[in-house]
């Protein structure tokens, strides 16, 4: 948090800005104000330098051993609790540079190494140990702004800033910039900001710690999460409300737990309470592995309230470079190799098997959406929609959706495929494939190729549902190597070429499914801000669509002329009784079924009454009346009857999947 005092400024030559600001930074970057405001625990003071605009002056020096030189002078003596540092440049090729801050006491840490590796132009960034990301491992930043607004980034250092926290703020801070290839790229420096927090007179140093039992377990077996949650002995107070998340990941299901306070393995809190200083307690969640051969699940927990602020942490802020978030993490025995998906013939034999064929179809590369016409079923509709960016390459089909072969799961021959290649803009975005089918089919499958995993840059994430009748149907995913299954979801978690087969993803339905719906964006392992992924789903093998009728006739006597009309006594099937017949007739199939006629010839000793048949869609349900005639004049519900003799006729127009049609009647006993 930021409290308002004061703002003042001086050229590079003095090089010092402070900004004390309420809610925000005042940025500045000669003016003299002052400023008011209340005064609470803890505050961070911003002290910032600026160029006069040297030409070149990063890359002045002939090596890192004799860097460009920044000092900022601080002559407010506090303990810090945080430190940032914020650096604006111009360069070609920023990952040559390298930043080093060193506190008054000699502390030194290698902000930035130099690791060559992003190869954007300028540097914009705040570094905190709280950021989203570590500095230059996403080359997807692009060319950095620096004009305002400033720091429109803010990432994670190389080294830990958390080295300086404790020591005394007064004194020199000396910021040194280089280039580890010097005269290779040109550099300017602009501006740098220090921003350091005190430490505020009541606190706690809160921190987790988590383990597993078993870091290498076999599928199906248990293994124990423990979480141990610390107040330091150090700390001046005591902290209450703790409470940490810890929801467990795709791969494990939750078994039991133990321990201090209460565990929701729902929402996946952990209600911790008090700790005084000194304190610690510990948290046992039992889960079994629920995943395949060789696949690494990573869990991660972390402080999520507190009712005192926490010295070197923010609860809650998500940053893995803090105390109090800690992981832990499992890889399942054994080599994975690709899984068996189940066979398509548990829902059709291979003669009712129909297949669309990319082949021989076509998609305007662009489009969002089309239909097809597919002999055996009908008109197929596919919908793509996502927030993220679809790239337009040439090596893969052009403006992607676009059909390609540059994915081609490791087929033989072209194999078209429908290609979508994006860039997303965080880890939460996703591209949403809907098919939707005129009438429901009994079975699909099909193959979606290239789900894996790139260090930095991506994690594929694949999730398949299918509707019936509005109901969710789950499908089976059958993994590649590149990937492994939980449910139905897919996620990458190795490397696999475009033309291999081992970031193929078998998506196998066999129950009715008249609605198929594919989403695809990234799993918790990939970076904040992914770069291009692409998926390519492959042709599809739908089975034919099915009618499984059913029928069933019941009765029951009405009334009867001896029993006692109040009910106190039940009627009985004599002579002179009125008896009601219903037929039931049931689609338990996955096709609609037309033109359907029902007989039913009810011989014996009964007389039929005339015009007491009505057509329901259950036996209970009330009924629309039917008029003898085999005529749906002034009806209006696609079901007729008529009866000639002994013989009862019943006409249905349609019935759909799920559907049932009623047709009751009564009859006296002779």
């Amino acid at each position: 948090m930021f409290v308002g005092t004061y703002h003042s400024g001086l050229t590079r030559s003095g090089a010092l800005f402070c900004v004390r600001s309420l809610g925000q930074l005042l940025l500045g970057m000669a003016a003299l104000a002052l400023f008011s405001g209340v005064a609470v625990a803890q505050t961070t003071t911003q002290y910032t330098i600026t160029d006069a605009g040297v030409a070149n002056d990063i890359t002045a020096a002939t090596s890192c051993a004799s860097p460009l030189v920044q000092n900022f002078s601080v002559p407010t003596s506090y303990s810090v609790s945080d430190v940032d540092i914020g650096v604006i440049a111009t360069h070609s090729w920023r990952g040559d540079m390298r930043i080093t801050l060193q506190s008054p006491l000699g502390t030194r840490v290698q902000v930035v190494t130099g690791s060559g590796g992003d190869s954007g132009d300028n540097f914009d960034v705040r570094l905190n140990d709280s950021g989203t990301q570590v500095v230059n491992t996403d080359p997807a930043t692009g060319n950095h702004n620096t004009a305002a607004p400033l720091y429109d980034n803010n990432f994670i250092p190389d080294n830990a800033l958390s080295a300086f926290n404790g020591e005394n703020s007064a004194g020199t801070w000396r910021l040194e910039i280089c280039d580890i290839f010097p005269g290779a790229d040109d550099g300017n420096f602009l501006r740098a900001d220090l921003f350091l927090t005190d430490t505020p007179a009541s606190y706690a140093d809160l921190s987790i710690n988590k383990t597993v039992s078993n870091a290498s377990p076999a599928n199906a077996t248990s293994i124990t999460y423990t979480l141990t949650v610390s107040n330091a002995a150090s700390s001046p107070s005591s902290a209450t409300g703790i409470a940490v998340t810890d929801l467990l990941p795709l791969g494990v299901t939750y078994t039991s737990d133990d321990g201090g306070g209460a565990y929701n393995n729902g929402s996946g809190i952990w209600t911790v309470g008090t700790l005084t200083p000194g304190s610690s307690t510990s948290l046992n969640i039992v889960a079994t592995v629920a995943v395949t051969s060789g696949t690494t699940i990573i869990n991660a927990a972390e402080i999520t309230a507190s009712s005192i602020v926490d010295i070197d942490s923010t609860v809650g802020n998500g940053a893995n470079g803090e105390d109090d978030y800690d992981t832990a993490s499992f890889t399942v025995t054994g080599t994975r190799v690709a899984g068996t998906p189940p066979s398509l013939t548990g829902a059709c034999s291979i003669a009712n098997q129909i297949i669309f064929d990319w082949d021989s179809n076509s998609w305007t590369s662009g489009d969002l959406s089309n239909n097809y016409a597919l002999a055996g079923i009908g008109t197929i509709d596919w919908t793509v929609s996502s927030p993220g960016i679809f790239v337009n390459d040439a090596s893969f089909g052009g403006q992607s959706p676009s059909l390609s072969n540059a994915n081609n799961g490791g087929f033989a021959g072209t194999q078209l495929s429908l290609h979508q290649y994006l860039d997303f803009a965080n880890q939460s975005q996703t591209a949403t494939t809907v098919i939707d089918l005129p009438t429901a089919v009994p079975g699909v499958q099909f193959t979606v190729f290239d789900i894996d995993f790139a260090a930095n840059d991506f994690a594929d994430k694949l999730t398949v549902t299918g509707r019936f009748n509005g109901a969710t149907v789950i499908p089976t995913l059958t993994n590649g190597v590149a990937n492994y299954v939980v449910g139905n979801v897919a996620i990458g978690d190795a490397g696999s070429g475009g033309t291999s087969g081992n970031g193929n993803v078998v998506v196998t339905f066999l129950s009715p499914v008249d609605e198929i719906t594919i989403v695809y964006g990234n799993h918790t392992t990939a970076p904040s801000v992914p770069d291009g992924q692409a998926i390519a789903i492959h042709d599809i093998t739908f089975c034919a669509p099915q009618t499984t009728f059913s029928v069933m006739k019941i009765s029951s006597v009405i009334s009867d002329p001896v029993s006692i009309v109040d009910g106190t006594s039940i009627p009985k099937s004599i002579p002179g009784a009125i008896m009601e017949y219903c037929i039931l007739i049931s689609n338990t199939g996955s096709a609609t079924a037309t033109d359907i006629v029902a007989t039913d010839n009810f011989t014996g000793s009964y007389t039929y009454i005339a015009e007491s048949m009505q057509s329901r869609t259950n036996c209970n349900a009330a009924g629309t009346a039917e008029d003898d005639d085999a005529s749906d004049a002034g009806e209006g519900d696609g079901v007729t009857a008529s009866v000639i003799g002994t013989l009862l006729t019943t006409n249905i127009a349609a019935l759909g999947p799920a559907e049932s049609a009623a047709l009751t009647f009564r009859v006296t006993v002779d």
